[in-house]
């Protein structure tokens, strides 16, 4: 070692090879996993202030992080149970029990006695040569059974993402100020606002779609109770539960079930002869409960107190349009991200040797102020760094 204490010039280029050559792994994994890793982001911050609150009652991190991802998986457990028994009604109520009989009908030998292979073994290895028929009508099923199977797989690994993350977010905010970030550095300080930033965005976007999916079963079935049963809505609480999961995507929101339901609605009231009054009364408040008061009251309520309204809503679309679905996750990810570093960029160089300026940071209006975040540190972490020397 030189008598400055850095490593000889040869170790240093090895070790910064070394960095570059594991960030670059990492950077793969995360690109490889792009929409499990911000899905998994946006949950654990969608719920970390449930967490908060459930920390008040248990005070074990384990424990706090087992309540916090139960309290979500359960209702989506239900949901999810709920839609395939709906799904499979309305597909035998549309196909009937020949469905049943053309598959059962095409099985070698019969299906309700195995002596009937002992019995007839010619006439089982002809059925045999039709199990082709039967592959392919079920080759639809199979495909649709391995997206579902996928899709179990990855929100497998966002729960498991989102509660290690509940479990140990502590541990890494420590590691951060005691191996990478002064906790009086700017480093700390743009990290701390963008982790504020991103649970304001994140748990205002997933408050707005469980207010607007309540609201909807309200409106649905309370529909359904007031009109004719030849124009009610097939199926309410599962439209209705669409109808929130579709609040994800800005200005669209609720029109990709209430407009379509609507439609459906005035072609069966065409169909028998009803009125037209209430469909035309079902979508009216539908755009008003559903639609204008989320995007004009709620979102802007419970998503913009820190970071503009209009920045959010250009994240959400434009991200959408660029990276796909996770894009409503990565793309006001990104957004707070470039507020920040712009931020900080601009108001380290106008301060006086590289400290941060506030006043130049806040002068954006965009993001939450650094003063707020960073007196948090105490506030936060007060139990567990009572025994670490401040920095």
């Amino acid at each position: 070692m030189s008598r400055t204490g850095r490593l000889p010039t040869p170790s240093r280029a090895r070790w910064w090879l070394l960095g570059v050559a594991g960030a670059a792994v990492v950077g793969l994994f995360l690109y490889s996993f792009v929409g499990t890793f911000v899905s998994g982001l946006f949950v654990y911050y969608a719920i970390r202030p449930l967490r908060d609150r459930l920390d008040r009652v248990f005070g074990s991190d384990g424990l706090d992080a087992t309540a916090t991802v139960l309290v979500l998986v359960v209702p989506i457990l239900a949901i999810a149970g709920y839609a395939g028994y709906v799904a499979f009604q309305e597909l035998t109520a549309f196909a009937g029990p020949d469905v049943v009989r053309f598959v059962t009908a095409r099985l070698p030998g019969d299906p309700s006695s195995v002596s009937a292979v002992v019995e007839n073994p010619i006439r089982f290895s002809r059925r045999l040569a039709e199990i082709d028929q039967v592959r392919d009508g079920i080759g639809p099923l199979l495909g649709t059974l391995g997206a579902i199977a996928n899709v179990l797989l990855h929100l497998s690994l966002v729960m498991g993402l989102v509660f290690f993350l509940l479990r140990d977010g502590d541990e890494v905010d420590r590691w951060v100020r005691e191996r990478v970030f002064d906790p009086d550095s700017t480093g700390y300080a743009f990290l701390r606002t963008v982790d504020a930033d991103l649970e304001g965005v994140y748990f205002g976007n997933f408050v707005t779609v469980v207010l607007v999916g309540v609201a909807a079963v309200g409106v649905y079935n309370g529909y359904n109770a007031l009109v004719p049963a030849a124009v009610a809505l097939p199926a309410p609480t599962l439209l209705a539960l669409l109808t929130g999961l579709a609040t994800f995507v800005p200005i669209v929101v609720g029109k990709l079930v209430y407009v379509p339901a609507g439609l459906f609605l005035a072609a069966t009231a065409v169909r028998t002869d009803s009125s037209l009054v209430y469909p035309v009364a079902f979508v009216v408040v539908a755009f008003l409960l559903l639609d204008i008061l989320p995007q004009t009251v709620l979102r802007p309520y419970l998503s913009g107190r820190d970071i503009h309204t209009g920045l959010v809503l250009f994240a959400y679309v434009l991200g959408a349009a660029l990276f796909g679905w996770y894009g409503l996750f990565l793309g006001p990810l990104l957004a707070v991200f470039a507020v920040h570093a712009v931020g900080y960029s601009v108001a380290s160089l106008r301060a006086e040797e590289g400290a941060v300026d506030d006043e130049s940071v806040k002068a954006t209006g965009l993001g939450a102020e650094p003063e707020e975040v960073v007196d948090d540190v105490d506030g936060d972490d007060g139990d567990a760094a009572d025994g670490d020397t401040a920095g």
